[in-house]
């Protein structure tokens, strides 16, 4: 091999398309672009949210960020050190929260969260519960119950 002999490997160079230059280039005229419409011009196009005249989609919605999620289940938050107040082994259950007003109804799920210490061993009933309340409540001797609802 020489080098006269070098070249470039097939299909490496491309020659760059010349618009515009005559009939006989076979991009003359309107240059590849078609019919001279709107797109056909430099910096022509419309932007990705035009809807050809109907109010934009963007206006069309609240200006409030986000949205509301009606299927959102709201839990009422009961700490354990507030279940120390019930007697040694009896049972909590969101009624007797409600009772001793820890929660406000009895339409909206409970759920015991594991802030603070339990000495005494209680049987607790609720809708859900984190995992350090479980443990709290079984090492202290109590239960735990999830309520289906």
């Amino acid at each position: 091999m020489k080098l006269h002999d070098l070249k470039p490997n097939q299909g490496s160079k491309k020659k760059r398309k010349r618009v515009g230059r005559g009939r006989g280039s076979g991009y003359g005229k309107t240059a590849g672009r078609g019919m001279n419409g709107q797109n056909a011009r430099s910096g022509g196009g419309v932007p990705l949210w035009h809807q050809g005249g109907d109010t934009p989609f963007y206006r069309r919605m609240p200006k409030k960020p986000g949205f509301n999620n009606f299927n959102r289940v709201e839990f009422q938050e009961v700490n354990l050190e507030f279940l120390s107040q019930f007697r040694k082994d009896s049972q909590v259950t969101p009624e007797k929260l409600r009772d001793v007003e820890l929660i406000k109804t009895l339409s909206r799920p409970v759920v015991i969260l594991g802030r603070g210490e339990l000495k005494k061993p209680l049987k607790v009933k609720a809708h859900r519960f984190s995992r350090k309340a479980v443990e709290k409540i079984e090492k202290a001797g109590g239960t735990v119950e999830v309520i289906e609802s």
